[in-house]
């Protein structure tokens, strides 16, 4: 799977497409209207609809228009954005306007599984619309700054027709033809910033019971989270490629010596009377994958356990 940036669209096209192509916005969350912010910095003219109508009261003082309807929302551009809480709320939203799909572009921002993300795709399809999935790596604050960046996926033409209108939201990385693909790595993300979440409150919880306060505990727990990064870079030139090999030297760390420090952290969790539900699920991985005969193996040797779960 290759990552497209930028698909050969000039400047002068960037540049032409951001002053001309009318885009709506349906979904007026704090991402909804910090995306519907971006495009109108951008030149873009935006049309906007929300369920509850005062939310987009500061976007259209901004110099967005508003739509009565969804249909009229959909009708007034040829590029539909949608920020809603999944992809249940784009069918409460737009079954009823489905006769103003026709020759549309949906892309929908919202998060759900991959299974409904394709389903809708062929939905939309059925309706004349084309469709495009995307995942927004960043949260609403940093929408159309530098650090942003948008992954999509879904027909290739569609996605190179529209690349311009939708940079001005974060840099548009484009996966491939699946649908569900820009969901998948969505989630994937997701899965690794929630567990951090998870595990750096579980962690200033462990240090609150010796007294330590969140602000003297955050600021060393997040230092490793940030060392983490270089940790795993460090000695392959290509982060992953012993794993797609199916390689699990343990010359540096083992699945026994890490299974041992999951341990500890069970034992000092149970005995500091704090939940157990995450340093047992990392703990089963190290367990499942000695009980399996790997525990002279990386500990990347967990991958299995997640792969084929008992």
């Amino acid at each position: 799977m290759a990552l497209a940036e930028h698909g050969g669209v000039n400047e002068e096209q960037i540049h032409r497409t951001r002053q001309d192509t009318a885009v709506t916005v349906i979904g007026l969350g704090p991402m909804g209207r910090a995306m519907t912010r971006a495009l109108l910095a951008a030149g873009h003219p935006v049309t906007v609809w929300n369920r509850t109508a005062e939310r987009a009261d500061d976007v259209v003082a901004a110099g967005a228009a508003r739509a009565a309807t969804p249909a009229e929302a959909v009708e007034a551009s040829d590029v539909v954005i949608l920020s809603l809480t999944d992809y249940q709320a784009m069918h409460g939203i737009l079954d009823g306007a489905t006769a103003s799909l026709a020759g549309r572009t949906l892309v929908n921002l919202s998060s759900d599984t991959p299974d409904r993300t394709r389903k809708a795709a062929t939905w939309a399809a059925g309706h004349g619309a084309a469709f495009l999935t995307g995942g927004v790596m960043v949260p609403a604050p940093m929408v159309g700054t530098e650090a942003a960046h948008v992954y999509y996926s879904g027909p290739d033409e569609v996605m190179k027709n529209h690349r311009a209108a939708l940079a001005p939201l974060g840099t548009p990385k484009y996966l491939g033809e699946d649908p569900g693909l820009a969901q998948i790595m969505y989630q994937a993300q997701l899965a690794v910033f929630l567990t951090t979440l998870s595990a750096l409150m579980h962690a200033t919880a462990m240090l609150g019971t010796a007294g330590m306060k969140a602000g003297e505990a955050l600021p060393e727990l997040l230092s490793s989270a940030d060392s983490i990064g270089a940790i795993l870079r460090a000695g392959e030139e290509t982060p992953g490629a012993s794993l797609d090999a199916g390689e699990h030297s343990g010359d540096l760390s083992t699945v026994t010596m890490m299974g041992a420090t999951s341990d500890h952290i069970v034992e000092t969790s149970t005995s500091l009377g704090l939940d157990l539900a995450l340093p047992m699920a990392v703990q089963a991985h190290y367990r499942h994958a000695i009980e399996n005969g790997h525990g002279g193996d990386n500990w990347t040797r967990i991958i299995d356990s997640v792969r084929e779960p008992r």
